[in-house]
């Protein structure tokens, strides 16, 4: 299984991803922390279609090796959402806009999601994914 959390940068992705990765024994797959390893930190639109399509490779890796993927990153728009085929969507909405005026500009709220998170509570959240995706 593929989970995505995405929102705006600052809206606790990564709070939320990392104690439900625990929770479920699952694998948490940072945005920054593979930005980082690959060493490119472009946020165009090209840059951030090319991080989903890295995002969605290394997911995949996970699932192939029978362990639940959670993957938190920014995923702006339905482009980059399409290229992140995920089983279950998390969307962080807890901030109206980010301190980065180029991803709040690109930034399109989705129409489909499984799981809309509006306030920043990583434990209440991580138990209600959890008993959602049982």
């Amino acid at each position: 299984m593929k989970i995505l959390i995405f929102g705006l940068p600052g809206s606790g992705k990564t709070t939320l991803a990392r104690p439900f990765a625990e929770l479920i024994n699952g694998v948490h797959l940072n945005a920054d922390a593979v930005r980082d390893k690959y060493d490119d930190w472009d946020f165009t639109l090209e840059g951030r279609i090319r991080q989903a399509q890295r995002m969605r490779y290394l997911a995949d890796g996970v699932v192939m090796a029978d362990k639940i993927a959670i993957a938190d990153f920014v995923c702006p728009t339905p482009k980059t959402r399409i290229l992140f085929p995920a089983d279950y969507v998390i969307w962080m909405d807890t901030i109206k806009q980010s301190k980065f005026e180029d991803t709040n500009k690109m930034f399109v709220k989705p129409k489909k999601y499984n799981l809309h998170v509006v306030t920043k509570n990583a434990k209440f959240w991580s138990t209600k994914i959890k008993e959602s995706i049982n």
